[in-house]
């Protein structure tokens, strides 16, 4: 390209320039202008969507989330490790485990005679040989939780099952680690209480030689020295055997617990109303139905009157920005023509 050929003299270089200048200032407004627009238009549509558009991204985070989680491999080590056996939480040692067995049965029940059914089960309070550990009603259903001596267990099984229950299941397990770890936790416990009552026995006759020995120098700031900490030590020991003596007594009342259930079979009843006709559920569904009829009348009434004004207002809006951008546009290429020409 031969620059001389332009004949860029200085008139028309401030011409160029003022041209430039002029186009960047009528590019800004009309960004901004554009911008505006676009502001105007998300927060008059987008505010379902964009709570939509959030959700959907939370919701991919999410999932990222679980297919990292669920893609994590084990490493050698973490599989040799695995490998290893590991003894279960449950591990009972010795031969003696089912001495310890306890006996639970969990049963549930659906009837139609609601009341009828709960007052059968209910009827087996009068038995001495049947405790009641818990018994809770409400509109569709009652709940029970009954203790039972051991050699009455047939007699209230063969209740529950004259009562058609829909499941019935037994579960047996060994208490033998837990009576095991009360046991070794009080042996624990009785060794550090003779120990304690030990070192306080000592500790006094210590105290007692020397504030003899105090006493006959006639050494009264240290006799006061030594008094002051027999009193302290003889306070900590006593607080350590009270808070043994406290644990003693709560270990000796769980294992006394857990030692009773040995005498006894547990039963979980739960019993629930299932009818063919149920009033009270068809009377909500025709109360839902009418609610939700209310509810779609109203939106399509909204949609045809506020929201459909809503809308032409706002397309008008948008019509009288692009005239404004159109006029803008016009008479700025005007100028320009007019300055160039000048």
């Amino acid at each position: 390209m031969d620059f001389k050929k332009l004949d860029l003299t200085p008139g028309k270089i401030l011409k160029i320039s003022g041209i430039a200048i002029a186009s960047i200032v009528l590019l800004a407004i009309a960004a901004s202008l554009l911008g505006f627009i676009f502001n105007s238009m998300r927060s008059g549509f987008g505010n379902s969507s964009s709570g939509f558009s959030k959700g959907g991204y939370a919701l991919m985070a999410d999932e990222a989330a679980m297919d990292s989680s669920y893609g994590v491999t084990l490493s050698a080590r973490n599989a040799a490790q695995s490998a290893k056996i590991i003894p279960s939480q449950n591990y009972a040692q010795g031969n003696d485990a089912e001495d310890f067995e306890i006996l639970e049965y969990n049963a549930s029940i659906e009837t139609r005679e609601l009341k009828n059914t709960c007052d059968k089960v209910e009827s087996l309070k009068s038995k001495d040989y049947i405790i009641f550990e818990t018994a809770n009603k409400y509109e569709h259903g009652c709940n029970y939780r009954l203790k039972v001596k051991r050699d009455n267990v047939s007699e209230v099984l063969d209740t529950i099952k004259e009562l058609d229950p829909k499941e019935l299941s037994e579960n047996i397990y060994t208490i033998k680690r837990t009576i095991d770890d009360f046991t070794s936790e009080t042996e624990i416990l009785e060794k550090r209480k003779i120990s304690i009552d030990e070192t306080l026995n000592n500790a006094i006759k210590a105290y007692d030689e020397i504030t003899s020995i105090a006493a006959k120098k006639e050494d009264a700031e240290s006799l006061a020295k030594i008094i002051d900490s027999k009193i302290n030590i003889i306070e900590r020991l006593t607080q350590e055997r009270i808070n043994i003596n406290s644990q003693l007594e709560r270990l000796a009342r769980s294992k006394a617990e857990q030692l009773d259930r040995l005498a006894y079979t547990f039963f979980s009843v739960s019993i629930f109303e299932n009818k063919f006709i149920d009033n009270e559920n068809i009377a909500d569904s025709w109360k839902n139905s009418v609610k939700k009829f209310v509810s779609n009348i109203n939106k399509v009434a909204q949609d045809i009157t506020i929201n459909l004004f809503g809308f032409i207002f706002l397309v008008l809006q948008y019509i009288i920005y692009l005239f404004i951008l159109l006029v803008v546009a016009k008479y700025g290429w005007r100028l320009v023509k007019y300055i160039w020409k000048k």
